[in-house]
Formats: C-alpha cells, structure tokens, sequence
C-alpha cells in the first residue's frame, strides 16, 4: 500500500472560461483560476502554504503566491514533460500533505497558448544542445517535426497490428464532441460533429485527420490538495486521491519512443496503470469513468487496453460498441476533453474529474466512486484515481 494513498484530498477546483484570446496575461489567468478554486474550498488564500504546477507553465510559483496573497510558502514543485504531468503535481501536493510538509497546495496551469504562442508548431532547434534536445537530431532530418507527425508514427503501426482504421479514431472524436456539445463551458458547446465530419477533415500527417487533434486554448484551471481529515470540515464534498503515480520505462523519449519492443503500445501508461490499481486496491470493473489525455485520438486506444477495460488491440472494438460514449459502461472524457472543452494541458481533465466524483458534471452518468484521470501519453507520464464520498 502506498503511503500517500487515501490521505490527501481534493477540496476546490476553478477555472477560467477557455477561450481562443484570453486578452490578459497568463499571470492574471493564474490568479483567477487560484482565487475560484480556493473560494470553492472555502479556503482564505492565506492558509495557502504549497504550490505545484509544471514545465512549460510560464508563471513562477513564488509569483503566483505574492499575487493571491500568500504569506509562508513551505513547499513548491514542478514536473517536468509537459502534458505528461497533468496528474503529477496533485501527486506531488498528496505527498505534501501526507507528511505533513504542507497543509494546502495549489496545483495550476495558465496559459495563452493560442493567442501568445502554439505547442503544436513544427519543431525549432534549441541554441543549447542538451541530451534531450538531441534525441530530435534523428528524427527531424526525415520530416517529424511536430507533435502530430510524432504520433501518427505510433497510430500507424497500432493500425497495422490491429487492423484499427480512421474511422476508429473518429469515433473517439465524435464522442468527445458530443460531450462537449452539453457543456457550456467548452470551447465546441452545441458543436458535435458526426463520423462523415471527422472524414472530411482535412489531414494534418496521415492517420491524422485535423479533427483527430486537440485545440490550442487560453486558459487557467487550478486544483487545491489539502488532508483528508480537514477536507471532511470543508465546502465542498471531498475527492479523495485513492492513488497516484508517475511512470517511464521502455526507452522513453520524448514522443519519439521508436526503439521500444513495440511502439503500438504505451509502457508508460501500463507502468502508472499499475501503480494506480495496486494502490488503490481495485480493478477496471470497480471504476465508473475515465478522463484519458486525448491530445491526438489514436493515443486514446492504448490507454484503455493499459487500464484493462479493453483486451490488447481490442480497444477499437469497444468504442465500436458505445462503451466510452454518452450512456455507455465507461464514459470517457465527459467534459469533452481536449478535442471538445479546451486543451489546458490536461488539468482541465482533472477538473473534470473531481465533478464526476463530486456528482456534480454536467454529463454526470451516475455516482462515480472511482474515477481514472491520466496525463499525456508518448512522454514521461502520471496519473490517479479519485475516489468519491
């Protein structure tokens, strides 16, 4: 049993509206975010003693505390691999609070990445030359130069192994979509899309239809972590954090993991899929929903089969049979994900994680007592289970 494992809880979540122009700085968007979060909790900021976030946020910890007010900063993290540490930082403040280094941290990400600047542009070399710059030194000479050309290496031999098609990976998108269609806090609220819409996209690197792709949003959401024992006295219905991990493995690079045994799967996710049971205690059959990073819709396939709610190279099949759309046995992304609510990084998806467990979504499919949040996958990455009252 972890020692983390049941003593931490989710108390507060905020966010800003998500939008394409936020018209402010990414230091205000972080601010917004923290104030709702806190005022969710019923939490002065304070009582704010830690702060966690990750690499590729642009706004300093120490900065974000002096401008929500806070008084002693006790402990501050930040994870490394983008969107691969969605989870992290949660874990992070959950090993806080368990050993009673920090009583309340806040986890956060702000950005303008829309209107200020774009992940998904092709891939610009660095004028410092570090071990991990130079991975890319083999493959941006052949013309894999950005995210979703990355991926679609993997998506191309997940399709030859399994005989997986497009229109696969346009069901994911399609249910995204519909989620995102009921909620009014996503970007592409009452915009669902059909399989023939998701056909006619144009493509982005083949199997990748531009609908296959996340947005590229402004916005801020904030998560605040304190003990279980006081998350009991507070405002909102705790979200206990039932487990948490990070994990790589298998000659992990940065999206170009292409020396692995078979680069259809996802070591790094069965490595967190393993964790997250074996701390919790339970099995696939035991969770109602699942946030999975939907960055790019061939990814989502591999994370079913690492959580075991699909066989290997049968998860295909069961987003064939309706299971992760709406009403189905394993709802998957019900605030429309990256594809359809905004793309904060993945934090968004944690939000929407506690609502679930919270009963409080907007596309809530029933009480939620488990629920599996990831981060993003093909890079070092985490994930958690949260757990409701």
């Amino acid at each position: 049993m972890n020692d983390i494992a049941g003593k931490a809880a989710i108390v507060g979540i905020g966010a800003t509206e998500f939008s394409k122009n936020s018209g402010r700085s990414e230091m205000r968007l972080a601010t917004e975010a923290t104030l709702a979060a806190l005022a969710d909790a019923g939490i002065d900021p304070s009582e704010v003693d830690g702060m966690s976030t990750y690499t590729m946020d642009n706004n300093p910890e120490i900065e974000l505390f002096r401008n929500i007010g806070g008084k002693d900063l006790k402990f501050f993290s930040r994870v490394h691999y983008g969107g691969g540490a969605a989870c992290a930082p949660i874990m992070h403040a959950a090993m806080a609070v368990a050993t009673g280094v920090a009583e309340v941290v806040v986890c956060y990400r702000a950005m303008n990445e829309r209107s200020q600047y774009r992940f998904g542009t092709g891939y610009t070399p660095e004028a410092i030359a570090t071990a991990e710059v130079a991975h890319f030194g083999y493959y941006v000479p052949t013309g894999l130069m950005s995210p979703a050309s990355w991926v679609a290496m993997n998506a191309q031999r997940y399709m030859h192994d399994h005989g997986v098609t497009s229109e696969d990976f346009g069901r994911i998108a399609v249910a995204a979509r519909d989620f995102a269609a009921t909620n009014p806090k996503a970007w592409f609220y009452e915009q669902p899309i059909t399989l023939d819409d998701h056909q006619a996209s144009r493509w982005i690197v083949e199997p990748l239809h531009l609908l296959d792709c996340c947005q590229e949003s402004d916005g801020a959401v904030a998560i605040v972590v304190t003990s279980a024992k006081r998350a009991a006295r507070l405002a909102q219905p705790p979200v206990t954090i039932r487990a948490a991990a990070q994990g790589a493995t298998d000659d992990q690079q940065m999206m170009t993991s292409y020396y692995r045994g078979n680069i259809g799967r996802l070591s790094e996710m069965d490595l967190v899929a393993q964790q997250l049971y074996s701390q919790a205690g339970i099995g696939p059959d035991d969770v109602q929903a699942a946030i999975l990073y939907d960055h790019f819709t061939p990814f989502v396939l591999p994370q079913l089969e690492a959580f075991g709610f699909a066989k290997p190279g049968q998860a295909a099949a069961f987003v064939r049979e309706g299971n992760t759309a709406r009403g189905g046995r394993l709802p998957v992304n019900t605030n429309g994900g990256q594809l359809g609510e905004a793309y904060i990084h993945g934090l968004n998806g944690v939000a929407e994680g506690v609502r679930l467990a919270r009963g409080q979504s907007v596309n809530q499919p029933g009480p939620c007592a488990n629920v599996v949040v990831t981060a993003g996958t093909g890079v070092p990455t985490s994930g958690l289970i949260l757990s409701g009252g």
